[in-house]
């Protein structure tokens, strides 16, 4: 059951990677329509200037106004064990059908399931508006919902071979079918279960706002501590996309309301109380900085030049796009106490920043969010807080690596490059770099090639084969996979010495921390795989 919680939330990251660059986008527009920054001729509805930052925005919007589509659409890349795209194409046709059936049947019966499908949609109404078709507001919890359930019936039948004169109807149409009949009774329990949902949701949106600090820790300490399971998706899914405090997320009503924000000289936190849970990107920023600095000065002398070029890399990462596996699973399966207490200084950040005004949409990194969603445009009216916010960083900076340091030191942890002899750090010397220039054009392709398979071929070998893999996905950074066998899989330390910056087991299910390039790295695995498959049919055929 873990495994398969793991395999959904791995899943989810797909759509939210669309995020950060509609972010900027919508960020940039919104900034070059504030007068405070243009001047007033630029910005008259009829200038050149204005119509063009207008048309740019209204393109930025795409991804926030169509959460539920992109979501129910991505989720299957992840999850569909066989044939991705019509899979996805299955997805779209149900979760629009799903919708169709919940106007039809809230038209017709309305009244029976205490839903008024003549009000307008929004505020308080309990509607939206998805693809065109009036349906209840489930948020991305419908498009999971559904996406999860056509997936299960995609992986389930789409394989399954139908009678000859039934032809027509086998693969992504057998798929359709038995979905189109699968969502009628969905939509009915939707329309009947949802607005007693959506009730318990207003209700919790209350609760955590009104709990100010005590909340914001919660939940900062919770998006943390759960990074090591993946099911860290799931807690800051409802919060960052909605609808635990916000009605469509913070996300986009923070995006929607940043114009308004950046001209009001009231406090941050009095106008938007809600973004006090969007706070945990700046252990990213802040931490991440502490972090690798405690492991530098705590590495052997000999080894800080090479320590030093695994922590820079991983560290600009997450300071400057978000993403902190490889440098949070780099101390992670060394001392899992580490980890637990960057949990809760994670946290007690969040929540000092929180106490102290700092709110906002800020759950990535400098680049992708603190700079066009929340510095650039704030900074006018709101520098007193942006000010606040990086002095508080910055102490807990130190604190950070006056933590990890003491920790490593009294405990005596084997983090990378402590021990003299460590031959875990490796680095390409000088003359590797000569051999390389010196090769021809030919052979230098053929290396680079045999470099690129190298790792998919290694971790494919020390699964124990295609024929011992049963799913295989990934999120940002991380291989997952479900295999058949784990007694015949190979130890950490070969995964490690491929190069990897670890791995998670949980029964049969693996994790395998590759870094930012695990797409491809999973992409060349499944072409191994499928070469494998075709290579055992051609010997059984022969």
């Amino acid at each position: 059951m873990l495994s398969q919680i793991q395999r959904f939330g791995g899943a989810m990251f797909t759509p939210v990677l669309l995020f950060p660059f509609a972010g900027i986008v919508v960020g940039i527009a919104i900034l070059l329509q504030n007068p405070l920054f243009i001047s007033e001729d630029l910005l008259r509805p009829d200038s050149l200037f204005s119509q063009i930052v207008h048309i740019i925005e209204e393109g930025g919007w795409t991804v926030f106004r169509n959460m539920p589509l992109i979501f129910a659409i991505g989720l299957p890349i992840g999850l569909a064990k066989t044939a991705q795209a019509r899979a996805c194409l299955a997805v779209m046709v149900s979760f629009l059908t799903w919708n169709y059936f919940i106007n039809a049947m809230g038209i017709v019966w309305g009244s029976y399931f205490g839903v008024d499908f003549t009000n307008e949609v929004g505020g308080n109404s309990g509607l939206t508006m998805i693809a065109g078709i009036k349906t209840l507001d489930t948020s991305i919890i419908g498009a999971i919902i559904i996406a999860g359930i056509v997936t299960g019936i995609h992986n389930r039948y789409f394989d399954k071979q139908l009678p000859v004169f039934l032809g027509i109807f086998q693969g992504t149409s057998y798929v359709v079918l038995i979905s189109f009949f699968v969502m009628l009774p969905l939509a009915w329990i939707t329309l009947f279960f949802w607005p007693k949902v959506q009730i318990g949701i207003q209700s919790l949106q209350v609760f955590m706002v009104e709990s100010g600090s005590l909340g914001v820790w919660i939940y900062t300490f919770l998006e943390r501590i759960l990074i090591p399971t993946g099911l860290h998706h799931f807690i800051y899914g409802p919060f960052i996309f909605g609808p635990a405090v916000t009605e469509h997320g913070i996300q986009v009503d923070w995006a929607q309301n940043m114009q308004y924000f950046s001209q009001s000289t009231q406090s941050l936190k009095e106008l938007f109380p809600e973004g006090g849970f969007a706070l945990h990107g700046n252990s990213k920023v802040f931490g991440s900085i502490g972090i690798a600095l405690a492991l530098y000065f705590t590495a052997a002398p000999k080894n800080r030049a090479k320590i030093a070029g695994l922590l820079i890399p991983s560290a600009l990462t997450a300071v400057f796009v978000g993403i902190t596996e490889p440098l949070e699973f780099t101390f992670l399966f060394i001392s899992p106490l580490l980890f637990a207490i960057h949990a809760v200084l994670a946290a007690t950040l969040a929540t000092t920043l929180y106490h102290f005004g700092v709110v906002g949409n800020m759950g990535g990194g400098i680049i992708d969010n603190f700079l066009p969603m929340n510095w650039i445009p704030m900074f006018h009216n709101h520098y007193g807080m942006i000010i606040t916010q990086i002095a508080i960083g910055l102490i807990f900076t130190m604190i950070w690596f006056v933590v990890f340091r003491t920790l490593i030191i009294k405990l005596n942890l084997k983090t990378p490059g402590r021990e003299e002899d460590d031959e875990e750090i490796k680095l390409y010397s000088k003359q590797d770099y000569k051999n390389k220039k010196s090769q021809n054009s030919d052979s230098a392709k053929t290396a680079k090639e045999d470099r690129k398979l190298a790792l998919p071929k290694g971790i494919l070998e020390g699964l124990g084969g295609s024929r011992n893999i049963k799913s295989l996905n990934n999120c940002a950074t991380r291989l997952r996979i479900e295999v058949i066998d784990n007694e015949i899989v190979e130890t950490d330390a070969y995964f490690k010495g491929l190069g990897v910056h670890g791995v998670v087991r949980k029964g049969h299910a693996l994790q395998i921390i590759i870094g930012l390039h695990v797409s491809q790295v999973r992409d060349k695995i499944e072409q191994l795989m499928k070469d494998d498959s075709q290579n055992i049919t051609l010997s059984e055929a022969i």
